[in-house]
């Protein structure tokens, strides 16, 4: 297994999931993914218009510039590129496009071995979750619960508001160790 994709809404427990198969897996795994990339953009990208809005104030949408989006693709074919280096990734995705944002990741991804994993989890649970964060705004959680799985295919399902992050990282675990 070269890449294991973790799509969820902000608050699902994706980031949790990704630290314990990081404990878990017989080789050392990089965590990259959607908070690394807007950690590395220069704050004027992060009040809207040209680069991505809504992670600071609003009612929880997040909406995407031209300006992100360049630079968000580029950051995808750069993950791919260190996977196909050797370094096996952990990629801890927000779809914000749901299908769309699949195939992006698809094609960068293409002739890896990849596994697809949906972190499904209770808006209600996410939104508290959010709260008790006190780092996101309002509404996020439950706005991106189920959008971005809208159209998206998974090798495996999980659900952190009916499994601990422990759990949720066994079950991938198990999928990618099982003999194929």
């Amino acid at each position: 297994m070269d890449v294991i994709v973790l799509n969820g809404g902000s608050s699902s427990g994706k980031s949790s999931i990704a630290r314990r198969l990081q404990e878990l897996l017989p080789e050392p795994w990089l965590h990259l993914g959607a908070d690394t990339m807007v950690d590395a953009l220069p704050p004027w990208l992060l009040d809207g218009g040209e680069g991505i809005g809504g992670l600071t104030d609003g009612d929880g949408t997040v909406a995407v510039g031209p300006a992100f989006a360049r630079l968000d693709a580029a950051w995808t074919v750069g993950v791919a590129a260190m996977a196909r280096a050797g370094a096996p990734v952990l990629v801890d995705e927000v779809f914000l496009g749901g299908a769309g944002s699949q195939q992006r990741w698809r094609a960068a991804l293409e002739g890896l071995d990849v596994l697809w994993v949906g972190v499904r989890c209770d808006p209600a649970v996410a939104a508290a979750r959010e709260a008790a964060r006190g780092d996101r705004v309002a509404g996020m959680a439950a706005a991106q619960a189920s959008a971005v799985h809208e159209g998206v295919a998974y090798d495996l399902v999980v659900d952190s508001s009916r499994a601990s992050a422990d759990d949720c990282a066994a079950l991938v675990l198990a999928r990618v160790t099982a003999p194929r």
